[in-house]
């Protein structure tokens, strides 16, 4: 199982163009992301390696693998194409505080998808909120209505309930290629909206 940690991509300053005399250039980080390959046909019972990583990995372990094989079940096999052996499982998405509400999770998530999902069969998530310090979220309406919101985001992308908030997505999906086109272009809207509110 391979672990691939990232931080977003930074945000950067006042200048529109190189040549700008009077260019300024700030870090700030976006977003950090943690997603696990897990080969399923190394040797080793993938379900096993998994169920010793981590909680959250092992709850996604016990809806989509065979605890005997470590392959998929059966289940989740029919609903597959074979494009690949992997399981890609996007474990922690965050983004900072200021960046949330714009829709950058699902673009940026999208973009490291499309570059780690060669070689998957699926690529799993369970989405939900991660950052338990906001103190809005105390109230149990403004919770549920949160957690929809970030599941539609990703539903967006292609991903299907499968059970017990795990969602799967096929790297075949169309909906997944599709989709980054236009989210490409929400990044580009943001981000010339970003620079006017800056300059």
């Amino acid at each position: 199982m391979c672990t691939t940690e990232t931080r977003g991509p930074a945000a950067t300053g006042t200048c529109v163009t190189v040549e700008h005399p009077a260019c300024t250039v700030e870090d700030a980080t976006v977003e950090s992301m943690t997603f696990h390959r897990v080969h399923l046909d190394r040797g080793r019972n993938a379900f096993r390696a998994i169920e010793a990583e981590s909680e959250e990995l092992y709850q996604t372990a016990q809806v989509l693998l065979d605890p005997e094989t470590g392959f998929f079940t059966s289940e989740v096999s029919e609903l597959l194409e074979y494009v690949g052996s992997a399981l890609l499982v996007m474990d922690r998405m965050t983004l900072d505080p200021p960046w949330r509400g714009h829709g950058l999770a699902a673009v940026l998530g999208c973009e490291v998808i499309h570059r780690l999902m060669a070689g998957c069969r699926a690529i799993a998530y369970s989405p939900g909120i991660a950052d338990l310090s906001s103190q809005r979220l105390t109230d149990q309406a403004e919770w549920d209505r949160v957690n929809t919101k970030i599941a539609q985001g990703w539903q967006s992308l292609g991903f299907r309930l499968h059970r017990d908030n795990v969602y799967l997505l096929s790297p075949a999906s169309q909906d997944l290629e599709e989709q980054r086109g236009a989210l490409r272009g929400r990044l580009a809207e943001l981000g010339a909206s970003w620079r006017k509110s800056t300059s």
